[in-house]
């Protein structure tokens, strides 16, 4: 589990990058946006729409990377509260790309029990 622990933490650290990354860029990809719908007759509410979902993006971001940093934390130790963690850190990891789709799909099959699987 301690391997678990070690990529678990590493996906934390990239989903704050992620996350600084998107904040970083916002005006451009406000102004990219903004060039896509210059030509629809509602163009304001759209704008609108797209900045409610960057703050939404970097929020994701920000708490899926606290919780895979604490996961992994967790992981790495053996606490009593790892397999709850590393399963939330997983349905959090199955919202990103193929990485983290990938990571979360292992955990999910290392940390649910064998008996629960079979019934």
């Amino acid at each position: 589990m301690r391997s678990l622990g070690i990529l678990w933490f590493l996906y934390g650290l990239l989903r704050f990058c992620g996350a600084l990354r998107v904040y970083l860029y916002s005006a451009t990809l406000t102004l990219m946006w903004g060039a896509v719908i210059s030509r629809v007759p509602n163009g304001f509410t759209l704008m609108d729409l797209f900045h409610i979902l960057l703050v939404f993006v970097i929020i994701l971001g920000i708490v899926a990377g606290i919780v895979a940093i604490i996961a992994g934390l967790s992981l790495m130790s053996s606490r009593a509260s790892a397999r709850r963690l590393g399963l939330l850190a997983a349905f959090f990891g199955l919202t990103n790309g193929p990485l983290s789709i990938a990571l979360g799909a292992y955990t999910l099959v290392f940390l649910v029990p064998a008996n629960s699987r079979n019934s």
